[in-house]
């Protein structure tokens, strides 16, 4: 992604496929990385945490804390929160 056209576009579906809750969190942390145009160390160092959490995450064996998905999610405006997967239903 070496243009900013393409940039802004990646970052653009990023953002509707999230919101669709189309991504893993393996998919999400890996686009983050490529939308930003870094290697796992780099991004790693970027948002404050080690290497390993990163390539962990991207290989779906990451079981990092809130603290840590707070730091990879903030470069790009993002919070942790529940989602619901099913319609909504009363609670009894």
């Amino acid at each position: 992604m070496k243009k900013p056209a393409d940039r802004i576009k990646a970052r653009v579906d990023f953002y509707n496929d999230l919101s669709q809750g189309a991504l893993t969190l393996a998919d999400t942390v890996r686009r983050m990385r490529a939308i930003a145009g870094k290697t796992q160390a780099e991004y790693a160092e970027l948002v404050g945490v080690a290497p390993r959490i990163i390539i962990d995450l991207e290989r779906g064996v990451g079981n990092p804390t809130l603290k840590t998905l707070e730091k990879i999610g903030a470069p790009f405006g993002l919070r942790i929160a529940f989602r619901s997967t099913s319609p909504a239903r009363a609670v009894p």
